[in-house]
């Protein structure tokens, strides 16, 4: 388990926190490992309660956004937070000693992204298999992200979360600005963001974009402008408007397409259910990885072992979700996502879908969540088309999750 830190933050204001996520209805764990784990900085989080976010249709579902949502609000306090928090965690302690035992890690916290949906199966396999258990954890809180939750950034900064799902678009900054975290693994070889638009009028390329209308929510802003300057079109271009809600605004022929995400893609739009077709951006000029994994750097030099044991059971978790989609699905909306009232044929649509976008050439030949050099380069690249100037080093520690696959080549 880790160790207490000693901090001169344990009445500071400047130890804050913000949300990341905007699920109003959250339920906590039954069990949750804060309250036996000792965190390094303080628990105080004036910050932690934010305005509600955007509203967008999940699958059928009105939720409130969170996911790669609410960038600008997370550049404005998370980023801050992030930074405040990185710099009351200056001290370090070791992992446990497993020599002539098998490790003992205690509890530990896992800040999800997003509500308790298949976009975590990997984590909730994990859970139900054992595999944490296996690991040498004694139990996971796998906490949803919600109105009340603080972004991953501040949790992993603090200590109170060993790892945190996010996205380069909200950690980027926030790493610009001087918070201790690093993206260590990648669910999303490739990002999840679209372009839909109708079957007869199909939006095929970037260049076919040209003179069309397009709703773009405004929690897109950031990735829609790199994906426009990665293909030299500009404003002029193409003409951007608010999202509402795009699959309406697109039946009701208000714009030419909208800008959404492929795992909430159906194939229809509108209450008639007009065929829809849709292209990727990160086919069309933005690879950037996507839910992708963080820690603090903390972690990373002083906690090496139980991250990795963690990444372990975390694999394990992804390799059972992704060659059964369906149990992954049921496991999801009957247990870990059972609060939402999840449409079963929906969520199974989504993992199905989401597969495709772990599931690549350079994972079949490295493994799950591995991110290559290239897409490294690649994602540096696309962040600095959102004017995000970071450098690989700063950003990604990889050295990690390739650790666990030397060791472990059977995860493979």
């Amino acid at each position: 388990m880790w160790q207490p830190l000693s901090s001169d933050c344990s009445s500071s204001h400047s130890c804050v926190s913000s949300a990341h996520n905007s699920h109003t209805n959250r339920t906590q764990p039954a069990h949750n490992p804060l309250t036996t784990r000792t965190p390094r900085t303080p628990q105080h989080d004036p910050l932690a309660h934010t305005p509600p976010a955007s509203i967008r249709s999940h699958r059928g579902h009105t939720v409130k956004l969170s996911r790669t949502g609410r960038l600008a609000s997370i550049a404005a306090l998370g980023v801050a937070a992030a930074i405040a928090l990185s710099a009351c965690s200056s001290g370090a302690s070791t992992s446990p000693s497993t020599s002539g035992a098998a490790a003992s890690y205690g509890d530990i916290d896992i800040q999800l992204s997003y509500l308790k949906n298949t976009e975590f199966a990997g984590e909730f396999f994990a859970d139900k298999n054992g595999y944490f258990t296996s690991a040498g954890f004694n139990s996971v809180s796998l906490t949803a992200g919600g109105s009340s939750a603080v972004s991953a950034e501040a949790q992993v900064a603090t200590g109170k979360s060993l790892i945190g799902i996010s996205s380069p678009l909200i950690t980027a900054p926030a790493v610009v600005k001087g918070a201790a975290i690093k993206i260590i693994a990648a669910d999303y070889q490739k990002n999840p963001f679209n372009v839909v638009s109708l079957a007869s009028s199909p939006l095929k390329t970037a260049a076919s974009l040209k003179g069309k209308t397009i709703a773009v929510s405004d929690f897109n802003t950031l990735a829609w402008q790199a994906f426009l300057a990665a293909n030299n079109l500009t404003s002029d271009d193409v003409k951007t408007v608010p999202q509402t809600n795009g699959p309406d605004q697109l039946a009701s022929g208000q714009v030419d397409g909208y800008n959404g995400y492929t795992t909430s893609f159906t194939g229809t739009v509108g209450t008639a259910k007009t065929p829809s077709v849709q292209f990727l951006l990160a086919d069309q000029g933005l690879p950037l990885v996507g839910e992708t994994l963080v820690a603090s750097q903390d972690t990373i030099d002083n906690h090496r072992d139980e991250l990795k044991a963690a990444l372990k059971a975390i694999i394990k978790g992804w390799k059972d979700a992704v060659a059964d989609p369906a149990t992954a699905t049921k496991i999801t909306v009957e247990t870990y996502g059972k609060d939402q009232n999840f449409n079963y044929d929906s969520q199974l649509a989504a993992i199905t879908i989401q597969n495709t976008l772990m599931v690549t050439d350079d994972t079949k030949a490295n493994g799950l969540l591995t991110i290559t050099p290239a897409l490294v380069d690649q994602s540096i690249t696309a962040l600095k088309l959102a004017k995000i100037d970071i450098t690989a080093d700063q950003l990604f520690d990889t050295s990690v999750i390739n650790d666990v696959y030397k060791e472990n080549p059977d995860l493979k």
